[in-house]
């Protein structure tokens, strides 16, 4: 019997990656576009549209030869129904049947998941998980996502929006959180709460490299320069990350204390730091956590980079 594909697509706040994967869960093509998110839903919907066909074209493949299309998308999604909810990175995003819109575009079985979810669902089927029962996922980037996997399968929670990690609340007298809260794990231990912090300190008058590795003005400084910093050595820069490190750790030990995981796959932009952020999380997770759970839990990087949600959401459709 030939293998159904399915179009997997990750639909992100800066970028649409679209790729055909096959059963085997091997892309065999991909498609990058910008999102251009500011221009509002329907135009994002129409280069959606517009991604799928042209690597439908690609490949010369029918709708019908797919096992289905399954969209991974940033925000609160509620799967039940196909909506995405709430999308902090897409302005405007509030209730849109994005599963129903493909669907009765394509006339396919089409599939919705949270960005993160999607991202569990690939770490454990094929990178750094695999083998695992239960482990979560955290995406750390511009904000911080997460994906719980229980026994073998993603926790979606009763309408599908379980994962939620980067708003558990750490510091109820933290800065304000775009989702209206205050102190979320977003807010202390994400590339923009990292970015924040340094400028915040630079403003104040103290010295750091950043000053000569930014271009323009000060508050240009991203997640990324101040990763550079740190890795040339600079004080500033490290202690900046130290401290998102162990903000990230306090979120860890909640996860340990509550799920009892076996691992804690650590994925997003931001994790390209590797050790500097990691170390110090898992010493928070050593000192804080309790003693059983934080034995048995090991703390690592993802293994699948850029492709996780597209590989993801083709093994959230495999397995419906």
């Amino acid at each position: 019997m030939q293998e159904q594909p399915v179009l997997a697509i990750d639909l992100g706040g800066t970028k649409i990656l679209a790729a055909i994967v096959s059963e085997k869960c091997q892309i065999v093509a991909r498609e990058y576009s910008l999102t251009l998110a500011d221009e509002g839903p329907q135009s994002v919907i129409d280069r959606l549209f517009s991604a799928i066909d042209h690597i439908l074209g690609l490949k010369n493949v029918n709708p019908s030869q797919l096992t289905g299309i399954s969209i991974a998308a940033a925000g609160a999604i509620d799967s039940g129904r196909g909506l995405v909810a709430y999308s902090p990175n897409l302005p405007g995003w509030s209730d849109i049947p994005l599963r129903d819109m493909v669907r009765d575009r394509y006339m396919v079985d089409t599939f919705l998941v949270n960005d993160a979810g999607a991202a569990a669902l690939g770490e454990h089927r094929l990178g750094a998980g695999k083998g695992m029962n239960n482990l979560i996922l955290l995406t750390v980037g511009t904000g911080i996502g997460g994906g719980i996997i229980i026994d073998g399968k993603l926790y979606s929670g009763l309408s599908g929006s379980a994962g939620e990690i980067g708003h558990m609340t750490i510091d109820v007298n933290g800065p304000r959180c775009n989702c209206g809260n205050v102190g979320c794990l977003e807010t202390l231990a994400s590339g923009t709460a990292i970015a924040r912090e340094a400028v915040r300190r630079i403003s104040q008058g103290e010295k750091s490299s950043l000053t000569e590795i930014v271009t323009g003005e000060i508050e240009n400084t991203t997640a990324k320069d101040v990763s550079l910093a740190a890795q040339g050595g600079d004080p500033l820069a490290l202690e900046v990350i130290s401290e998102a490190a162990s903000y990230l750790g306090m979120g860890m030990v909640n996860l340990v204390n509550i799920f009892n995981p076996e691992m804690i796959i650590v994925g997003g932009g931001v994790a390209k730091l590797g050790d500097l952020l990691l170390e110090p999380a898992r010493q928070v997770v050593r000192e804080k956590a309790f003693s059983i759970s934080a034995r048995a839990v090991r703390i690592v990087p993802a293994q699948l980079g850029d492709d996780v949600g597209v590989l993801g959401a083709a093994v959230f459709a495999f397995q419906r």
